[in-house]
């Protein structure tokens, strides 16, 4: 095979990847919303349990997102690096604002959420 072809096919399985734990991850981070609303409104145990059962599946999915980012920031300027020598003025404050938010605020945040409902884990 050419290494163009396996670098499109490298590049491809990270994207695939990255395009479903990322938006899986605002859903799950919606449900636990929900849930922990519906916990705090009704007393019930049961919302507080399924909480924490979806936290633990929100942090897996979560750690999946960002190790898929971080290596497709990483392909984008070595598979795509003509690519990025055109568009980097433009595509690379995008890629810069999603490292500040997702591993800057989102890591923090889920941190502190990690800390305040489960404090087994540390």
């Amino acid at each position: 095979m050419d290494v163009e072809i396996l670098a499109r096919v490298q590049f491809a399985f990270t994207i695939a990847f990255h395009y479903i734990y990322p938006p899986l991850s605002i859903g799950i981070g919606l449900i636990m919303v929900i849930m922990e609303g519906l916990y705090l409104k009704t007393g019930n145990k049961e919302y507080e349990v399924l909480t924490r059962f979806w936290l633990k599946i929100f942090a897996i999915t979560f750690g999946i997102g960002v190790a898929t980012g971080i290596i497709m920031e990483f392909e984008f300027g070595t598979n795509w690096a003509v690519y990025s020598k055109y568009v980097g003025d433009i595509f690379g404050s995008a890629l810069a604002a999603e490292g500040l938010f997702a591993f800057g605020l989102e890591s923090t945040f889920l941190g502190i959420l990690l800390f305040w409902l489960e404090p087994s884990i540390t």
